[in-house]
């Protein structure tokens, strides 16, 4: 048995001389372990290397179209505006510049005014401004030859002494305004037959300058769409740099050479127990990465989200087609017609405007309030309702109301007076609405509540009706002898001459009055047909019918018409006393009378009237009445 002394190095083992010390063995399982391991390695350090490569082709690609997006919105793109200053010299206190000048250039258009105090504005079709520019100078912009001029046009019919000076504040003649201090923009979009007037209060000298802006129509089609993709790639580029970081981490990626490693000696477990089971404070390095790793993918929303904070409509390519026109019914309009009084947004405006004036009126019992906005039997109706308000039995007229406004009817004509119908669905009410001149307000002349479901062939808003003559013959009855033969209706029922051309059965006021008759001469024989009479009576009323045409060559006629009923003694001891009727006593100021009383009523009536070759009949489309006047009778 051999023995050897411990350390001894030249220990040899049972393979012979020439074996290896046992501790320098080569262990080959360890190899083989390692050479596969090695293996996968190299394939994750190749996948972690390509990764990196995309993500760096995918940044730089992101940069490149975001840049060019935002290059075509700054740096490349054009103009998008582009600007005349007219400068205008003179004291007139109006500048007038035509539709030429402001349809000069495609795309809408901004009016810049800059001008110490309040400066004003408004438009409206041309022929209307000049009209009403009559009595007044004022400096005309126009096109002459391609270029902008300026001419100074003098007062035609200046006012006469004592007129007060007319104002272009408030003026209904205008489809929009505008009032501003120091500076005034205005965007605009007007056709060639309008222009626009500016002025300071209408006596001062106008601005003497004004600056007119349009739209170039510079568009970059593609920035949207470069800065959207290049926001895509860059969150791309950012997601593949996450993962190749990721991958390379978790395969350990290249490592850095180091020394050799000393040879392993084996280890007593008996000695080193004491250090088993010891466990590092330190983070490990996924413990430290991963909340940097998880902020990674907020840039990218954030920048995509700035980028696209710039990105407007004309930013985008236009990819939908030209929208096909589809069929309408078509309206014919004569070429010697003229044009719409009012469109419908400004039959709107002044019916708003009327409806507060009237308002105001009537909470002050003021008839010369309520004459600057009704005229004709409507004022006439007014004035004898304020005078009655106090007074017991009286039922007040109701306010005027003004929206919303289901029907406009203007008609179509470029002198003066002009008039509109309109019907306001709250209160089914339809009125007549008239405009004298050129500088004073609109006026409602007639007023009723519709009652009746006729369904009428209209002109639209934008095309407007004719007037018809009073004495037209191509209707069932000409509009001045419709008021004459309603009122024969009313005094003769059926056996009037006219009973056969109105249609009884959709007419309730007919009906109204002859009920009411009946029942005042029944009350009246109980006590006074031993001493008196009551007679009735109707006629036409003063005011000129009003009519205008529908498609169907009928027309819509407003007239009037006034009812009365006399009172007489029948012998010369009698009286006639007023002890229960306070509203006569109120009108006529005694409270008998020896001779009687009368006590008019005014009917408001609008009528549908057809073509003289219809089989229609005339229809009562609404009706208003209220006590009009009372006095001693004669």
């Amino acid at each position: 048995m051999t023995g050897y002394a411990p350390g001894d190095l030249s220990r040899r083992n049972t393979a012979g001389d020439d074996a290896l010390p046992g501790d320098a063995q080569p262990d080959v399982a360890s190899l083989e372990c390692r050479l596969r391991a090695a293996i996968p390695s190299a394939v994750r350090r190749e996948v972690s290397f390509v990764r990196f490569v995309w993500a760096v082709t995918a940044f730089v690609l992101a940069a490149l179209m975001i840049g060019a997006g935002i290059a075509q919105r700054t740096v490349l793109q054009g103009p998008r505006t582009e600007s005349e200053t007219i400068a205008v010299s003179g004291d007139a206190p109006y500048i007038l510049i035509d539709g030429g000048v402001l349809n000069s250039h495609a795309g809408s258009q901004t009016v810049r005014v800059q001008e110490p105090g309040t400066i004003f504005a408004s438009y409206g079709r041309t022929a209307d401004l000049k009209a009403w520019l009559t009595p007044s100078s004022y400096t005309h912009v126009t096109m002459d030859a391609g270029a902008t001029t300026t001419t100074a046009v003098a007062a035609k019919t200046p006012l006469s002494s004592g007129s007060p000076a007319i104002t272009p504040v408030g003026s209904d003649l205008w489809l929009d305004e505008f009032r501003q201090d120091d500076v005034l923009i205005a965007p605009l979009q007007l056709p060639a037959d309008m222009s626009l007037l500016v002025a300071t209060d209408g006596t001062k000298p106008a601005p003497s300058s004004l600056t007119v802006t349009w739209p170039t129509g510079a568009t970059t089609p593609w920035a949207g769409p470069l800065i959207v993709l290049g926001s895509i790639l860059l969150f791309i580029g950012l997601v593949l740099y996450v993962l190749g970081v990721r991958h390379a981490r978790r395969s350990r990626g290249p490592r850095r050479k180091g020394l050799p490693m000393p040879v392993t000696e084996p280890i007593d477990i008996a000695t080193e127990g004491a250090d088993k089971g010891v466990i590092s404070a330190s983070p490990t390095r996924r413990q430290l990465t991963r909340g940097r790793r998880s902020l990674l993918a907020v840039p990218a929303v954030g920048i995509a989200a700035l980028l696209l904070t710039g990105c407007t409509a004309d930013a985008w390519p236009q990819l939908a087609g030209t929208p096909t026109p589809t069929a309408s019914e078509s309206v014919v309009v004569p070429k010697d017609q003229g044009s719409p009084a009012v469109t419908q947004a400004q039959a709107e405006r002044i019916l708003a405007r009327i409806s507060a004036q009237v308002t105001k009126a009537d909470a002050a019992k003021d008839p010369a309030a309520a004459a600057q906005r009704l005229t004709a039997s409507a004022l006439a109706a007014r004035e004898t309702d304020y005078k009655l308000r106090d007074v017991a039995g009286h039922t007040a007229l109701t306010a005027l109301p003004s929206s919303p406004v289901k029907i406009v009817l203007p008609e179509a004509y470029d002198g003066w007076p002009r008039t509109f119908f309109a019907v306001v669905e709250k209160g089914d009410v339809i009125m007549s609405v008239t405009q004298q001149d050129p500088w004073s307000p609109y006026k409602v002349s007639n007023e009723a509540e519709l009652v009746s479901q006729a369904s009428l062939n209209l002109a639209p808003a934008y095309v407007g009706a004719i007037a018809i003559d009073p004495d037209s013959p191509f209707l069932a009855l000409a509009p001045n002898k419709v008021a004459a033969a309603y009122a024969d209706i009313l005094t003769n029922g059926d056996n009037s001459a006219f009973a056969s051309r109105f249609d009884a059965t959709n007419d309730p006021f007919r009906k109204l009055v002859a009920d009411n008759r009946a029942a005042r001469v029944q009350s009246f024989n109980q006590t006074g047909a031993q001493t008196g009479t009551l007679t009735f009576a109707a006629s036409a009323g003063p005011d000129k019918p009003i009519s205008l045409a529908t498609l169907d060559s009928g027309a819509i006629v407003a007239v009037t018409v006034h009812e009365s009923d006399t009172v007489k003694p029948t012998n010369t001891d009698a009286v006639i006393k007023l002890d229960s009727n306070p509203i006569v006593q109120t009108l006529t100021g005694v409270n008998q009378s020896s001779s009687g009383f009368t006590t008019t009523f005014v009917d408001q009536l609008f009528f549908f009237v057809p073509s003289q070759s219809s089989n229609k009949r005339i229809q009562l489309l609404g009706y208003s009445t209220s006590i009009l006047n009372a006095k001693v009778a004669p």
